[in-house]
């Protein structure tokens, strides 16, 4: 789509909001006010120092950033098994949306709306993500440009990333387990490579809607003959429950996160062959991927931001999104604390 497209929005794409209308390079910022996790079930907003740019280095004013309620839940709640750079307080956030500010080393970059997965730029917190803040410090090939019609998806695009990443890998899914955002997404991604509508099972009956595939209860599901399987849900005993539905040689992804340890009865396993394979997060190829499907038109990212909250109410903003299920996807406006 074209960028023009972002002005509908009052959001012109090539001129910076808080530079000069001319469009001007201005100082890095040194200071940024961000969420902070201690993992104890708390959330507060901080101001917190940020590290000098380095070379290659952009500044990006922040819009909106997303809460994710699958790995930042479990880092919330001090549930998230060692991971490599966890440490505490830090700042959470992989989904965030904002306005190239800074680019010294490639000025007509300023303004550029761009998408940026987190970032390491606090002095005195972690950012294992690091992307709930009102400015972000990046290298500039970590800031993807954006063209979208509503810029706000742009924090989709993570997520849309993954589920490309779980589901490409191999045969695409005729079974999908879990209906939350990054399921729905896991099957727009199906559909638009050009698979057949999968089946998507859903313990929530709230969450049982969408009008191009079927979204069903497990127990309601009488097939007995799926090869591929995903699973989104982080369910540690998800096998043990879609085994007797798969076919023999059928394959299971693993593409949630788990708090715990995934296990599955040998026997069933074993008789049908089994084959497992477990999805990590996004590659670059992977957005790129996307924003192909995005720019073509045949994904599309509509209906899936429900809630928005400003930042200064982020307590409740990850409130909301930890505990209704009515919440796909929240996300917080960072408007008013970056100016």
């Amino acid at each position: 789509m074209e960028t023009g497209i972002l002005e509908s929005y009052g959001i012109s794409p090539t001129q910076p909001a808080s530079a000069a209308s001319v469009g001007a390079q201005v100082a890095p910022p040194g200071f940024a006010d961000a969420v902070l996790f201690d993992g104890k079930r708390t959330v507060r907003l901080d101001r917190l120092a940020l590290n000098a740019p380095q070379q290659g280095d952009v500044a990006v004013e922040i819009l909106w950033s997303g809460i994710s309620t699958g790995t930042e839940r479990l880092i919330w709640s001090g549930d998230m098994p060692p991971f490599p750079g966890l440490s505490y307080p830090l700042v959470p956030g992989y989904e965030a949306v904002g306005r190239i500010i800074y680019s010294p080393e490639a000025p007509s970059r300023l303004g550029e709306i761009v998408f940026v997965p987190g970032a390491r730029c606090f002095r005195d917190a972690g950012g294992i993500f690091g992307g709930a803040a009102s400015h972000l410090i990046v290298a500039g090939s970590r800031a993807h440009p954006l063209h979208l019609e509503d810029p706000r998806e742009g924090v989709l695009l993570a997520l849309a990333a993954t589920a490309y990443h779980a589901v490409a890998g191999s045969n695409l899914p005729e079974l999908i387990i879990g209906h939350g955002v990054l399921g729905r997404l896991a099957a727009r991604v199906v559909i638009a490579l050009g698979g057949t509508s999968p089946v998507v099972w859903e313990t929530n009956s709230a969450r049982r809607d969408a009008s191009d595939y079927s979204v069903i209860a497990p127990e309601e599901d009488t097939r007995r003959n799926y090869m591929s399987v995903c699973d989104l849900s982080g369910d540690a005993l998800i096998i043990d429950k879609a085994l007797p539905h798969c076919a023999r040689g059928a394959e299971i992804v693993l593409a949630g996160f788990y708090s715990e340890r995934p296990s599955f009865a040998f026997p069933a396993a074993f008789m049908k062959e089994m084959r497992l394979r477990i999805a990590a997060e996004w590659q670059p190829e992977d957005v790129v991927a996307v924003g192909e499907l995005i720019a073509t038109e045949r994904l599309s990212l509509r209906g899936l931001i429900t809630h928005q909250f400003t930042a200064g109410d982020a307590g409740e903003a990850y409130r909301v999104a930890f505990s209704d299920p009515a919440c796909l996807k929240m996300i917080i406006d960072w408007d008013g604390l970056n100016g």
